[in-house]
């Protein structure tokens, strides 16, 4: 393969450092674990404590060091700080992953101001100052990589989406911002955008068969999305096989957004 690196080396994390945010659990969890099985030390970042550390125990079977941390990412005045502990207990931070997200469906006309801002302060608002505060270090080491959890709602519209499609839309406008501005630094920013992805928390969602049936129609392979098939895609994107792309979203939607 002449001087680029080898086969069994393209998805290599060993010795790096990730921070997944939102881990404790689905696909942050999930993630995690993949990270860890290529090698990456993880830092698991979330708000409830007692599922962290499952996790972080669950996680550091693979022999990999796990450190679970307790936080509320809309405290982003407090964002800072935090990461600067993670840099200390590990002495460098080289990937990111802005996995937290949450939605509130309703209908346009009933959303509250409330439920507004608690979509747009987590999808949005917490990924950039985490984004913010690790780019820090990454711009000091000259080296980094950042993966937003984005969605095909940043391009397609859908019913009492409006706050949640407004959020991801807007991280996937961040991601662009970020890659141009931190470019010269070499820190690659780019994003992952998943359709409708079948978990222990959506299946109740999918109890509903007209519902199921009209989210299907829309998927040309005719099937929802597993969290496994994020992982060629994050493991891609956290690797050096992705070091000369940035500012891009890769699509994970079954072709919805084909149409």
């Amino acid at each position: 393969m002449g001087d680029g690196l080898e086969v069994n080396q393209l998805f290599n994390l060993s010795g790096k450092v990730a921070i997944i945010t939102g881990a404790s659990k689905g696909i942050g969890k999930d993630l995690a674990k993949l990270l860890a099985q290529a090698g990456a030390n993880i830092a698991l970042v979330a708000r409830n404590k007692e599922q962290l550390e499952e996790a972080a125990h669950e996680i550091g079977q693979t022999g990999v060091k796990v450190l679970p941390v307790s936080f509320d990412l809309t405290k982003v005045e407090e964002t800072a700080i935090i990461m600067e502990g993670i840099y200390k207990h590990f002495g460098k931070i080289d990937i990111l992953i802005n996995n937290a997200g949450v939605n509130v469906a309703k209908p346009a006309e009933e959303l509250t101001s409330q439920d507004w801002d608690k979509v747009l302060d987590i999808n949005l608002k917490s990924a950039f100052f985490t984004s913010q505060a690790a780019g820090t270090y990454m711009i000091n080491q000259k080296k980094g990589k950042i993966i937003n959890m984005s969605s095909q709602m940043a391009f397609v519209g859908y019913y009492k989406r409006a706050a949640y499609s407004s959020s991801k839309g807007g991280l996937t406008q961040l991601t662009k911002a970020l890659a141009i501005e931190w470019a010269p630094h070499q820190i690659n920013v780019n994003a992952i955008a998943p359709t409708f992805i079948e978990t222990p928390m959506t299946k109740p969602m999918f109890e509903d068969e007209t519902f199921k049936h009209e989210i299907l129609s829309r998927i040309p392979l005719g099937r929802l999305a597993k969290t496994e098939d994020l992982f060629g895609g994050v493991l891609y994107l956290a690797s050096p096989c992705s070091d000369m792309m940035t500012g891009q979203t890769l699509v994970v939607d079954g072709g919805w957004t084909v149409w």
